[in-house]
């Protein structure tokens, strides 16, 4: 295109000679079923992926190129407004917008939205000003002068930075600006990312055992072989699966000088640890991509992504969609945990879309876990992904002894949650200078607020939840909406002054019952109120792993990969609470959780116990925890999966209708129940109103459907979805293989 690589400029259409016209489908990053048709002249080239601005209504907007037609346009249609001087989304990107809308039945727009992150992207890199030295004054320097080019000779400064480094006012910096001593250069506000050192020593040093390097060269063979390859990398806590992986990306990263690796971390708690590891192995830092890095830092990954040049980024689950011109390998660590699926706007499970994208690519996939999820195990089982073990700790730790406590049997003081055998425990390490963790998975003081004269519970307006007390803040907070008071003085109801009682345990309440039993003992929470960034977590972990923290309550972010040396005592306070509710998972994830948590214990030299509080000790998952037989539990769960015809036997997706008239909803659930399609093989249950009928005013009906393996759920869920036409004030989520029943 003329002068476009040139000036950075968008390409408009008076710039050049009309002369003929094409057709040109535009996919804008909005809710939109299908690409809209504009015309271009044939002479600026246009081609699919190409980035474009193009009037939708009255509005100019950003869209991509989607398909390119040779012959001659219609006349009535729109004309494109400019291009976008950035490089096309790539082919792949654009193939897998489509499967993935497909797949999930959304538009695929709203897919589009996912990619095109960034638009300030699209445009180069900003540049800034610094001054360097010339040299060319060297005769009659005063001091002050002298400390300014000294300052600028060690290292190029913007004006005000050199006078601050110098120690000296912006007029001498300036005065050597003007008699050419200090040299202007530009600066790009967003450079290419190092390269990475592939030949850096093992993270922390050390040299990979024999297991680990076995592991390791199976993980390498199928890059050699290139193509599309899944492996499951099966290693216990405190295997070193993260150093095994990392030597599979170096291969990836060795083999192909314009390849690129995307490492997928389940939250942003993991990453800063992950991230330190890849540091030490590769001597920079991956690029990054989670929702707490700046937009500057947002638009500099997208561009450098799509442009070929970021060879190694880690990131949370949205990394999947960026635009990767040669991906060669995804890495999915703990790719078992529930925060890989989406469950807002377009509903998606991560870890299944990486295996899709890598298909579609070419690409080979690692996933790492010390306990898989039953659908990566069984696809392993059944030969459909390989499967690499690791089966003992690195160096010489053990795996700890776990525990059941029977709290039937050994209930806690009336007012306490910790029972007499876990305090004793506690005690003892501690007077040996260890270290202990209570794991409870509810923030704040306590669950629910009641009223003791009327029996009031307190809940948020508008959604069926309770309000969780958090008493270091004083209010009282719906974890699912945000909502938020302070706590009253009074009963709502009946008015009575000073009536309300904490009803259950938060992790604020278990501190309070720590620092009571152990008055000597340094106590701190880690929960997403204590540490709500990722500097608060790596504080919160260095001075655990420093041991400035004797005993550290906590909720799930403390299962995530954190490795305390002088650990030794984990106590779960109600190992029973993720057993509750409908959720065909439930087992599973609790056993995979206590699994985690457990094995925080012992990663040294110092062996570890861990001690889980249950009233259903008979419970298969935690029968399968003391005996550490993960395998037997899974068989079992895989057995009664099988007989139901859930996954991964079978298929399942929800559709949820849900708006602000509740006479409304129901309506438009009852004709839904009445459209959706006759198929053989497919049972469709509801509607029915959810365990959670509200929320923020917005009444909600669920239905549930089910499918044998070989049946097209998304083809059968998108015909159902045409059938109907629903009040615009009511909306439909589709949500293929849901985790989330609420």
């Amino acid at each position: 295109m003329p002068g476009f690589e040139e000036s950075g400029e968008p390409f408009e259409l008076d710039a050049v000679e009309v002369g003929p016209l094409v057709k040109v489908s535009v996919l804008f990053p909005l809710p939109l079923p299908e690409p809209f048709d504009y015309q271009a002249p044939a002479a600026w080239g246009l081609e699919p992926g190409m980035h474009v601005v193009a009037p939708l209504g009255p509005r100019l907007l950003r869209g991509v190129v989607w398909a390119v037609t040779e012959s001659p346009a219609a006349g009535n249609l729109k004309p494109i407004d400019s291009v976008e001087p950035a490089q096309p989304l790539p082919e792949i990107s654009r193939r897998f917008v489509d499967w993935i809308a497909r797949y999930v039945v959304s538009p695929p727009g709203l897919i589009l939205r996912m990619v095109a992150r960034s638009p300030d992207a699209l445009r180069p890199s900003p540049t800034y000003a610094v001054y360097a030295s010339t040299g060319a004054l060297t005769a009659g320097v005063t001091p002050a002068r002298a400390k300014v080019l000294a300052a600028a000779a060690q290292a190029p400064g913007t004006p005000a930075d050199l006078a601050r480094r110098a120690g000296v006012s912006s007029g001498v910096v300036k005065a050597l600006i003007d008699t050419g001593a200090l040299a202007r250069e530009e600066r790009l506000e967003d450079p290419p990312y190092p390269e990475p050192n592939l030949d850096g020593p093992a993270p922390d040093g050390r040299r990979l055992s024999d297991d680990q390097a076995r592991a390791a060269a199976e993980l390498i063979a199928p890059l050699r072989e290139g193509g599309f390859q899944v492996t499951l990398l099966d290693g216990v806590t405190g295997s070193g699966k993260t150093e095994v992986y990392l030597e599979a990306v170096a291969e990836a990263l060795r083999a192909d000088p314009t390849a690129q690796v995307l490492v997928l971390l389940p939250e942003i708690a993991l990453t800063q640890a992950i991230l330190a590891r890849f540091e030490h192995r590769f001597d920079v830092r991956p690029v990054e991509w989670h929702s707490a890095i700046t937009q500057k830092d947002r638009r500099r990954a997208w561009r450098e992504i799509n442009e070929g040049r970021a060879r190694l980024v880690a990131g949370a689950r949205s990394a999947l969609f960026l635009p990767f011109r040669n991906l060669k390998l995804i890495v999915i660590d703990e790719e078992h945990d529930p925060s890989y699926k989406q469950d807002d706007g377009v509903a998606y499970q991560a870890r299944d879309l990486a295996v899709a994208r890598a298909k579609l690519g070419g690409c080979a996939v690692v996933l790492a876990s010390a306990t898989p999820s039953l659908e990566t195990l069984t696809n392993a089982r059944a030969g459909r992904y390989r499967h690499v073990k690791l089966t003992a700790r690195h160096g010489v730790a053990v795996l700890p002894d776990i525990h059941l406590i029977d709290m039937k049997t050994e209930s806690p003081e009336r007012g306490r949650w910790l029972s007499p055998t876990l305090v004793r425990a506690t005690a003892e390490a501690l007077a040996a200078g260890e270290q202990a963790l209570f794991y409870l998975n509810r923030r704040g003081y306590a669950p629910l607020t009641l009223c003791r004269s009327c029996g009031h519970r307190m809940q948020a307006p508008d959604t069926q939840s309770w309000l969780v007390e958090h008493r270091y803040s004083g209010r009282l907070v719906c974890h699912l909406t945000g909502y938020s008071i302070p706590k009253p003085k009074e009963c709502p109801e009946c008015l009575a002054p000073d009536s309300f009682a904490a009803i259950g345990p938060g992790v604020e309440r278990v501190e309070e019952e720590a620092r009571e039993l152990f008055p000597g003992a340094r106590v701190a929470i880690f929960s997403s109120d204590t540490a709500p960034t990722g500097a608060d977590v790596r504080s919160i972990v260095d001075a655990m792993a420093a041991g400035e923290i004797d005993i550290l309550v906590g909720t799930q972010i403390v299962a995530k990969g954190h490795n305390f040396p002088r650990l030794t005592v984990v106590g779960v306070v109600d190992a029973d609470l993720g057993l509750k509710g409908g959720d065909l998972r439930a087992g599973e994830r609790a056993f995979q959780l206590l699994s985690q948590v457990a094995g925080r214990a012992g990663r040294a030299d110092r062996p570890g116990r861990a001690y889980i509080q249950t009233y259903c000790p008979e419970h298969d998952a935690m029968q399968a925890l003391a005996r550490q037989d993960r395998d037997g539990f899974l068989e079992i769960e895989a057995s009664q999966r099988e007989a139901l015809g859930m996954p991964p036997f079978g298929r399942l997706a929800a559709v949820i209708v849900s708006g602000g008239d509740e006479a409304q909803v129901n309506a438009a659930a009852q004709a839904m129940g009445a459209a959706h399609p006759d198929a053989d093989k497919v049972d469709v249950w509801g509607p029915a109103p959810a365990p959670l009928a509200v929320i923020r005013g917005q009444h909600r009906r669920r239905f549930l459907i089910r499918a044998d393996r070989g049946v097209d759920l998304s083809a059968f869920l998108g015909a159902w979805a045409e059938r109907v036409k629903l009040p615009a004030s009511v909306r439909v989520q589709i949500d293929v293989d849901p985790y989330s029943f609420l």
